[in-house]
């Protein structure tokens, strides 16, 4: 396997085809420029280099919190240096259109799980921090050890959450009442409410060496699958929440007419037939040079 690791987040291949990516930045998993560019650029890259991945578990590697959210030091200075900026060599509007310029890669590089070909499983333990509840948002399943507690923190450092909270969490709960409750208020709700409300799937009982082994699991029985499926049904599902039932219906029409043509569906049926595992290309193999 690619040595994929970085400074701040450790990869490692605990099961064929399962990746586990922790998060690693001593020592709160605060957030700063490069570690969410470094998190994104992952994110980014794992299917070309390491193109037989099929599922991703998202962690920490610290027992105790997932992330504190954003480095609030960095973020400091950033607000500091604007604040202090000359006023006759600058102009508010020219300042929004750099802060946009930030903006934009920053919520790309917390979104990436969501535009992977694999299922990203979030498995989160401890404390959920603001930008925490970003990243585990753009994930595709949410588990979260009993310990776990959340909080919509952004509007105590006096801004709105801006990296997938607000867009994300009232699709995934249904719930526009305590999602605005929380946002308003940072309050902190744990494991067994983010459950109630449908942000999680799964609490289990223990803390990040339990949450973790249970993704996991799930991780390992999504990698038996046919990629071509799995990711359509992700590609799809993710349509579905932005898109009308009649869209959504036009647009999977129009996928499977391409991807009903894969040979992924007779190597189904045979290894059922068989009970053996099935055996299934990469998704982004070159030509020609593809093994099973």
């Amino acid at each position: 396997m690619a040595n994929l690791s970085t400074k701040w987040i450790k990869v490692s291949e605990p099961a064929r085809h399962v990746l586990l990516v922790e998060l690693a930045r001593s020592p709160v998993n605060a957030v700063c420029t490069e570690f969410w560019q470094e998190y994104g650029k992952l994110f980014e890259s794992i299917s070309a280099e390491v193109p037989d991945t099929r599922a991703v578990v998202l962690s920490s590697v610290f027992s105790e919190i997932f992330t504190a959210g954003s480095d609030l030091l960095e973020a400091g200075e950033i607000v500091k240096a604007t604040a202090n900026s000359d006023p006759n060599t600058t102009d508010a509007a020219r300042i929004a259109l750099d802060f946009y310029k930030q903006i934009i890669p920053f919520q790309k590089a917390i979104t990436a799980p969501e535009r992977c070909l694999f299922p990203v499983i979030a498995a989160v333990h401890g404390m959920v921090v603001g930008l925490g509840v970003d990243m585990i948002s753009a994930c595709d399943i949410r588990y979260a050890a009993s310990n776990a507690k959340f909080t919509i923190k952004e509007i105590d450092i006096g801004l709105a959450a801006d990296m997938g909270s607000l867009a994300y969490l009232p699709k995934i709960t249904g719930n526009m009442s305590f999602i605005r409750e929380m946002a308003y208020t940072a309050q902190w709700f744990p494991a067994s409410k983010a459950e109630q409300i449908g942000l999680v799937s799964k609490v289990v009982e223990g803390g990040r060496d339990e949450v973790v082994a249970a993704a996991l699991e799930v991780a390992q029985l999504i990698a038996t699958k046919s990629l071509i499926a799995v990711t359509g049904t992700k590609r799809l599902l993710s349509h579905a929440r932005d898109h009308s039932v009649s869209e959504n219906l036009e647009y999977t029409t129009l996928w499977n007419s391409a991807m009903l043509q894969t040979k992924d569906m007779m190597e189904t049926l045979e290894s059922t037939k068989a009970k053996r595992p099935g055996k299934f290309l990469p998704l982004n193999f070159k030509f020609g040079k593809s093994k099973l």
